[in-house]
């Protein structure tokens, strides 16, 4: 499965956009009650997977986040206990490059998953891994997500290594503009980044990072555990290398969603009847 990112914008003369990504790939947009491509979702296994778009309207008061609120309470964590979100660009990004710029449409969805107690949220768009400890709203929450940059499977552009904390590196907030929708550059409210743009050292929420090429291998053992593990291309798999591994807990009875609390008393309900 696939999600567009700003590569597959290839703006024609005619101004067609995304030509190629829209004919290009076949995914279930139909299937999920989407009426585009752009977003979408499906189940593997015991993963709800919902695909989001970055580079179509995002906005609480469009299609898409229509779709997504729709989406997200039709799901049975009972027959997909694990819910992984995607989508090109991350919201949580200590690197240079790109830092905070799809700051709005983290602050327009990021509730909303928070609410459903979405597990995993992946992205790319930055050349580089690092791993987030689970948060909300940039803060240390147990019922957070974990968010996993994985944009190193490599390009012509070479992988990112300066990061935002670095002497000189921190960029102006109206250096990272999106190339569809706008620009939310924000200061931190508290902590020790309070009153900045960025941190002077590799934040608190930002658990692990590497400027290499790669990829992840996420395996979901049962309910409540899968193991995510990262391989540099250099690593020797004969003998069991890996860059970064953790093993990624589900805690459903101290995390419950609304959604879930919803069926509990209806089922409570009809129980008494």
């Amino acid at each position: 499965m696939v999600i567009e990112g700003n590569h597959e914008i290839e703006p024609q003369a005619s101004g067609v956009t995304f030509k190629s990504y829209s004919e290009r790939f076949a995914v279930p947009a139909t299937e999920s009650g989407s009426n585009s491509n752009f977003y979408y979702s499906f189940d593997a296994g015991g993963v709800h997977f919902v695909m989001l778009g970055a580079y179509v309207d995002y906005n609480q008061t469009g299609a898409q986040y229509a779709w997504l609120k729709e989406d997200l309470s039709k799901v049975d964590r009972a027959v997909t206990p694990w819910l992984v979100a995607t989508m090109h660009p991350p919201w949580y990004n200590s690197y240079s490059s790109h830092y905070q710029e799809f700051e709005c449409m983290r602050q327009e969805m990021e509730e909303l998953l928070y609410q459903h107690r979405v597990d995993v949220i992946f992205a790319g768009h930055v050349h580089a891994y690092e791993r987030m400890n689970r948060i909300y709203n940039y803060t240390l929450d147990p019922c957070g997500a974990v968010y996993i940059t994985i944009g190193d499977g490599g390009n012509i552009e070479k992988v990112d290594v300066d990061f935002a904390d670095d002497p000189g590196k921190c960029p102006s907030p109206g250096d990272n503009v999106p190339e569809i929708g706008g620009s939310c550059p924000l200061n931190f409210t508290s902590g020790p980044a309070k009153d900045k743009f960025c941190w002077d050292r590799q934040p608190d929420w930002s658990a692990f990072r590497e400027s290499s090429f790669g990829h992840g291998i996420l395996e979901v053992m049962n309910s409540t555990h899968a193991l995510w593990t990262w391989h540099r291309n250099q690593d020797v798999y004969k003998d069991n290398s890996y860059g970064d591994q953790i093993y990624i807990v589900r805690q459903p009875n101290l995390c419950i969603s609304p959604a879930t609390s919803s069926r509990r008393k209806k089922r409570d309900i009809r129980r008494r009847k």
